[in-house]
């Protein structure tokens, strides 16, 4: 499944998120909720994450064999 604009992202839902620092672009490893206009949490802690993603996509369950 494609990335998709981050103003589009659903409620509820768990999430995996696209960051981009310092120019890199990264996938966060572990699944988050939308839970503001501009407010994310982790979904296994639910605590709030300070990031400004740009896009996302549905999280799919990995192992850490998988490679990305």
């Amino acid at each position: 499944m494609g990335w998709k604009p981050i103003d589009t992202a659903p409620f509820g839902t768990d999430l995996e998120l696209c960051v981009i620092e310092q120019g890199e672009v990264y996938a966060l490893v572990f699944p988050c909720r939308r839970v503001g206009d501009n407010s994310w949490s982790n979904t296994d802690t639910h605590e709030p994450v300070s990031v400004r993603p740009t896009h996302w996509r549905n999280w799919m369950e990995r192992t850490k064999k998988t490679q990305y």
